[in-house]
């Protein structure tokens, strides 16, 4: 029996492309299932699930049927609430759609051996390409980084070296971008993205953001 990691692509969508398919198939710890496999015993499954085609009751109905699967959620855009909705029903860890097919493999085997999605033996996709999915710019994920370590405005200000006004300003695109106020779940969809939380010891936050996908359940 194969040793591959078993995935399952649900709701593929036309647009992304031979390369996404190409590079699947061609590697040797991947191998495509169908369905009817999902609860067979072997090597781990991956469903990688393309939202919003696929929503979060066909998530949660996914769970029942193969509670064992891990689900990872391709996303175009999605704002903290929806996120929110697709880790309650069920699913494990969350990409861009538009990341790169190496990455999305990556990706996948490392969910698939429970290892952090950084740890992979290529890249792991990039939490910018998430944040930009959600159309935040760099600088807007760099306080959501802050944030989601519990800094202050006033902390933000300085570490930034910019002003609390502007800050502030950060913090109400960040409200309308992801249309939530409510700082848990900023916090919640700087994990689910990707955003690490800015370290006491950083004297200034990374030019280009650690990589690493936080999983719901851990991603």
């Amino acid at each position: 029996m194969s040793d591959a990691v078993r995935v399952l692509i649900i709701n593929e969508p036309s647009d992304l492309g031979a390369a996404f398919r190409a590079t699947l198939e061609h590697t040797p710890a991947l191998r495509t299932v169908g369905e009817e496999e999902l609860r067979e015993p072997g090597a781990p499954c991956v469903v990688l699930a393309f939202a919003p085609e696929y929503d979060p009751a066909a998530v949660a109905a996914l769970r029942e049927r193969a509670p064992d699967a891990r689900i990872l959620v391709a996303f175009q855009a999605a704002d903290a609430a929806e996120i929110g909705r697709f880790a309650s029903a069920g699913a494990d860890a969350f990409v861009a759609r538009c990341a790169a097919p190496r990455d999305i493999c990556t990706t996948i085997l490392a969910l698939a051996h429970d290892l952090p999605l950084h740890e992979g033996e290529a890249e792991a996709p990039a939490p910018e390409a998430a944040a930009e999915s959600l159309g935040l710019t760099p600088r807007e994920a760099e306080v959501l980084r802050f944030l989601s370590a519990g800094f202050s405005n006033k902390e933000v200000a300085r570490r930034l070296t910019v002003s609390v006004r502007t800050v502030e300003t950060h913090r109400l695109n960040l409200r309308r971008k992801t249309k939530t106020g409510r700082l848990k779940d900023l916090v919640q969809l700087a994990r689910q993205i990707g955003l690490a939380p800015v370290l006491e010891g950083e004297a200034r936050p990374l030019r280009r953001i650690n990589h690493g996908a936080h999983r719901i359940a851990s991603h």
